[in-house]
């Protein structure tokens, strides 16, 4: 499946002759496609271990910054974080930089794995108050740690405005697109965050959560990993059951504020998402549409 204009080719084979010239003591191991993203392919290699490839040159600047800042702030988190193994190198056949990981068994959080929403919610509130917590160490908002989302709403308002019209577009009345950009205008006419810049995994949403046992117990794919004011982490809980949301919210104390800023994130990305992927990825577009419908559920019953 192929998302992106820039996107470097990847199959089995390819990954085969890595591993053969840089982890050769890898290369005869079981190797199978996981769950891709829209940043990266991803095989299962053996039973213990996770090759990561970034599908565009752009993505291929997140290898260098997991490997070195993960392990410094696993010790710091309760959940499981991935581990790197091994920075992969570019050859001339992917140009690019590429990652070997320990496998984290778990499951997507969803109806048939997690019962207690509530308890996951404050899981969730648990880890995100543990990451905004670790020491800075030195990092900053910069170069590679310095991701939009980490940044204000208004330098995104000219691209998010592109992103409504198209949405507009592309689902006509099944989606309450006027409403949505009535929110996304009131939270822009809020004062820009003030709270001190902290670690964000940037992306937050299921895909990146592992559960066990209905318990929040991993948290994956650290590529938006930055530095920056923590509202739009807050964003994805749109992403999951009200009893969670307000689980969330809750337990993390969220001023009226932060809250508006953070569903105007969820709004932004989840039209640019329907918007940039449409023809493409229709899995991300249904999960982008979920989202913003349950936007548009909360705000009808305030």
């Amino acid at each position: 499946m192929t998302l992106h204009q820039n996107e470097i080719a990847v199959d089995e084979a390819l990954v085969r002759s890595l591993l053969a010239a840089q982890r050769p003591e890898w290369a005869g191991l079981p190797l199978a496609p996981a769950a891709s993203g829209t940043d990266n392919t991803l095989y299962r290699l053996g039973d213990d271990l996770l090759v990561r490839l970034p599908r565009t040159p752009d993505n291929g600047r997140a290898v260098g910054k997991e490997q070195r800042w993960l392990p410094r702030l696993a010790p710091f988190l309760t959940c499981a974080v991935p581990e790197p193994v091994h920075a992969g190198t570019p050859t001339d056949a992917f140009p690019v930089a590429w990652s070997v990981l320990r496998w984290i068994d778990g499951e997507e959080p969803g109806p048939d794995t997690v019962s207690d929403w509530t308890g996951f919610g404050a899981d969730l509130a648990a880890t995100v108050r543990e990451l905004h917590a670790v020491e800075l160490m030195g990092a900053r908002r910069a170069d590679d740690l310095s991701w939009y989302r980490g940044g204000g709403l208004r330098p995104c308002d000219e691209a998010f405005g592109v992103s409504f019209a198209d949405c507009r577009t592309a689902e006509g009345a099944e989606l309450d697109v006027d409403t949505l950009e009535r929110l996304w205008r009131e939270a822009l006419a809020l004062p820009e965050p003030s709270a001190p810049h902290v670690w964000l995994h940037g992306d937050l949403k299921p895909t990146n959560l592992l559960v066990r046992n209905g318990r929040l117990h991993a948290v994956i794919d650290f590529g938006a990993l930055s530095v920056g004011f923590p509202d739009a982490e807050h964003a994805t809980v749109w992403d999951l059951p009200p009893d969670a949301r307000r689980a969330y919210w809750n337990a993390l104390d969220l001023d009226d504020a932060t809250w508006v800023r953070a569903r105007a994130w969820a709004i932004g990305v989840g039209v640019s998402g329907i918007a940039y992927y449409r023809h493409t990825y229709p899995a991300f577009v249904a999960e982008c549409r979920a989202r913003l419908e349950a936007i548009l559920a909360d705000a009808a019953a305030r």
